[in-house]
Formats: structure tokens, C-alpha cells, sequence
């Protein structure tokens, strides 16, 4: 066999081994990545000094913004749980759309709020308000889940200015006015057949329940007044905001000559607006509210507990990522994809899906796919650019799993099981994939 044939093969039974043993012998998730990733780069030829050190990185860079996002976005969470407010979006949104339909309305929010934000900081600042609704409207966790993670990996997978899109966009040196138009008329209905309708048939068939931890301390307030729902909304949606003024800065302003540009940059960064906004919720849902400040940071120090096993999880699934890519699985997908002789826009997605598979990383992903797409479209200038970037897109969406960060943190957030997160997170990231792909090829009839 060839050397990247023999690459997959042993990518291959490094997670069979460690599927295997979290599912059928209950290994802590975290060593089971950790033996894996060593596994892994022993098989590939990896000698043993390079191998920690990308085990090492691996974890090391995977959280060196992840865990700070986490912490500083459970905080953000305990403040809307202690307060009322996380209770208070849940009810206003059952009000304005009906319990029968408030998975549709959950689908919206997480697509709305993940325009500016990484995927991670979405999920974390919209937990709480999945936990409450699901309990008040007595739905089946998925099905409200489902549609929120839905129209987070939609957008960050689809839609600028998240930065896996802005760098296709450079590399193909498509029009971002155009990818944006077609990145909604694609992604909304990608969202909603993967979202909506596909949560609530999951939802019938996975009953699960939020982590015990984490339930009781985003539904612990005692019964009283909720606070309004504008400060509410303006609080959990500060992060957002911040992002989104240093996207545009960014986009308008790109080698970032105006101070005005340089400042939205910096109070733009995940870390920084999410530090911002959690002072800020600590006036507004806390001070506010009559909490003293022993109360605040009672809370503040309690809901950093239940983060840490996810957090370390997080961190393996990076390691076992980073090996992956380091030891040439990346290089072997992306080289044996080029030798495919297919329509650019179906090569796309594919190049992209198969460089996600290997690595876990949509990022990653879009980045590397664009490098080797770019020369090709450039020897096809009849081909839409703007549709290639977005099938590069939805290639790096494709069937999210065991080394995907993303697929542990929704394994841990949601209290599944490695087959329960197969059945139910992963068809829903190749569903969206998938559909979009459809979608691209139907529209570029036209375009």
C-alpha cells in the first residue's frame, strides 16, 4: 500500500480504539484521547519527542482561548440563571412563539447570535437558555438543543465574517457583498431541514438530560421578580455586539490604520468582549438585582466547578487533532482528494470534507482546502466563486467526530453518551453539510 493509504488505515484504528474504549469499557474521555493521540503517532512514525510535543500543543493551543471563553461564558450563564434572565428570554421567546413552536424561535437565536461569534462562545452563552426551555415548555432536550447548534455551525461554517469564510473569500478573491447574499439564501433553509425538523425527530428517539451540575446551577435562583427583558437581552448580546464592531472595523479598515480600527479589534476579541460583558452582567443582573457582593462571588467561584471535566476533554480532543495533522493524515486526505476528477464546486466540498474528517477542525478545514482550491479555480474561471467558498464551507461542516473539540464539548454539555453524540451531533453537522451542498449545486444552476 502507499504511505497515505497507510496513513488512514492507521488514523482509522486509533479512533475505533478510542470510540471502543469510551463507549464499551467507560474510559475517562480525557485519557482515552490522550492514549490515542500517542497511539496514533507511534503508528504514523512519529518519533517519540515530536509526538509530545504535538500532544502537548495540541491541548495547549486548543485552550489557550477555549478555556478562558468557557470560564468567563459560564460566568456569563450563573449571572443569567441567579438573576432571572435566562428564565426571562425562555419565557418571553414561549410567549412570542408558542411552546409547539419554540424549537423554530431557538433555531433563529443561535443563527443570529452566531453571525459574530466562534462557534464555542454561541454555545456557551446560549446553554442556559437551552436548559430552561426545554424544562419550562417539557420538550425533549434535542429538540431545543438540536436547532441551536444548528444555526451556530451553520453560520460558522457559511457565513462571514467568521474567519474560515473571510480567508476563502481571500483566496478565491470572491465578493464578500455576494457571499454574504448567498450564504443566507443557502444557510436558512440548511438550518432549518438540520435544525428544526431534524431535532425534534432525534428528539423523540435520544432522551437525555442536561448534567445534573450544570442544571442545578443554571436553574438555582430562588422564585421572584425576573428582571426586563431589554438589559437581558442587551446583556447576553454585549459579546455579540463587541464581536460583530470588530468585524466590521476589520472589514472596512483591513491593514487597520485607524486607531478607531485597532481598539474595535481589541474589544472585538472573544476573550476581551466576553471579560466585558461579564463585568457588565455583574452590574446589570447582579448588583442590580439586590445581590450583595458576597452573593456575586459566591457564584461567580461555584459555577467554574463543573467546567473543569469538560474543559480537560476540550484539551484532549486537541491533542488527538494536532497529532492527526502533525503526523501527515491531513496531507494524505488532501492529496489523495486532488487526484479526483470532479465538477470545482463538488471538488471543493469534497477537498474540505475530507481534511475536516482528518483533522476535526472546520478551521482548519476551510483554510487548508482554499489553498489547494484556489489554483483550481483560477484554471476555471467559469465557476462562481462566491458558491466555491461556500462549498468549501460546507465540506468543513462534515460528520463532526471524536477529534473535533466542538463534538466533546456538546457530548459533555448535553450528558450524552460517544454513540448517542454520534447519532445525534454528528448526522446533524453532515446533514447541514450535506444540504448545503445541494442547495449550492441547485443555485449555481442559476448563478
Amino acid at each position: 500500500m502507499g504511505h497515505n493509504a497507510t496513513l488512514l488505515i492507521w488514523a482509522l484504528i486509533a479512533i475505533v480504539f478510542l470510540v471502543v474504549m469510551i463507549a464499551k469499557f467507560k474510559w475517562n474521555p480525557f485519557v482515552t484521547l490522550l492514549i490515542s493521540a500517542i497511539l496514533l503517532g507511534f503508528l504514523a512514525g512519529m518519533n517519540g519527542q515530536d509526538l509530545i510535543k504535538s500532544v502537548t500543543g495540541g491541548l495547549g493551543g486548543t485552550l489557550g482561548t477555549i478555556a478562558i471563553v468557557i470560564g468567563l461564558g459560564t460566568m456569563l450563564g450563573k449571572m443569567m440563571a441567579e438573576s432571572g434572565g435566562a428564565e426571562r428570554i425562555a419565557t418571553t421567546l414561549i410567549d412570542r412563539f408558542g411552546e409547539k413552536r419554540v424549537h423554530w424561535a431557538m433555531m433563529i437565536v443561535g443563527f443570529i447570535v452566531g453571525i459574530p461569534v466562534f462557534f464555542e462562545v454561541g454555545v456557551i452563552l446560549l446553554i442556559p437558555i437551552v436548559f430552561i426551555v426545554a424544562r419550562k415548555v417539557k420538550m425533549p432536550l434535542l429538540q431545543i438543543g438540536i436547532p441551536v447548534l444548528a444555526g451556530l455551525s451553520t453560520v460558522h461554517g457559511l457565513v462571514p465574517p467568521h474567519p474560515a469564510p473571510m480567508i476563502a473569500i481571500g483566496a478565491y478573491q470572491a465578493d464578500l457583498g455576494k457571499t454574504i447574499l448567498y450564504s443566507i439564501v443557502i444557510g436558512l433553509p440548511t438550518a432549518i431541514i438540520a435544525g428544526p425538523l431534524f431535532g425534534k425527530w432525534i428528539g423523540k428517539r435520544i432522551d437525555v438530560s442536561p448534567p445534573e451540575n450544570l442544571a442545578k446551577q443554571f436553574s438555582s435562583r430562588e422564585k421572584g421578580d425576573l428582571p426586563g427583558f431589554g438589559i437581558t437581552l442587551f446583556t447576553i448580546l454585549l459579546p455579540v455586539i463587541l464581536m460583530l464592531a470588530g468585524s466590521i472595523a476589520n472589514i472596512a479598515d483591513p491593514k487597520a490604520v485607524s486607531p478607531v480600527t485597532r481598539f474595535c479589534a481589541f474589544i472585538g476579541n472573544e476573550v476581551v468582549a466576553l471579560l466585558i460583558a461579564v463585568v457588565f452582567s455583574l452590574f446589570s443582573l447582579g448588583f442590580a438585582r439586590g445581590f450583595s457582593k458576597q452573593d456575586i462571588s459566591r457564584f461567580t467561584h461555584e459555577c467554574l466547578a463543573p467546567t473543569a471535566s469538560i474543559i480537560l476533554i476540550i484539551g484532549g480532543g486537541g491533542a488527538f487533532k494536532q497529532v492527526l495533522i502533525n503526523s501527515g493524515v491531513g496531507d494524505a486526505i488532501a492529496s489523495i482528494a486532488t487526484q479526483a476528477n470532479v465538477n470545482v464546486l463538488l471538488f471543493a466540498w469534497l477537498v474540505a470534507a475530507l481534511i475536516r474528517v482528518a483533522t476535526g477542525s472546520a478551521t482548519v478545514a476551510m483554510t487548508t482546502a482554499a489553498g489547494i482550491i484556489a489554483p483550481v479555480l483560477t484554471l476555471n474561471p467559469g465557476v462562481n466563486v462566491e458558491l466555491a467558498v461556500l462549498a468549501t464551507g460546507a465540506g468543513s461542516l462534515v460528520l463532526s467526530h471524536v477529534n473535533d473539540a466542538g463534538f466533546w464539548m456538546v457530548k459533555e454539555f448535553f450528558n450524552m453518551t460517544v454513540p448517542q453524540t454520534l447519532k445525534s451531533w454528528t448526522v446533524m453537522e453532515t446533514l447541514l453539510s450535506v444540504v448545503a451542498l445541494c442547495l449550492i449545486m441547485i443555485v449555481s444552476l442559476f448563478a
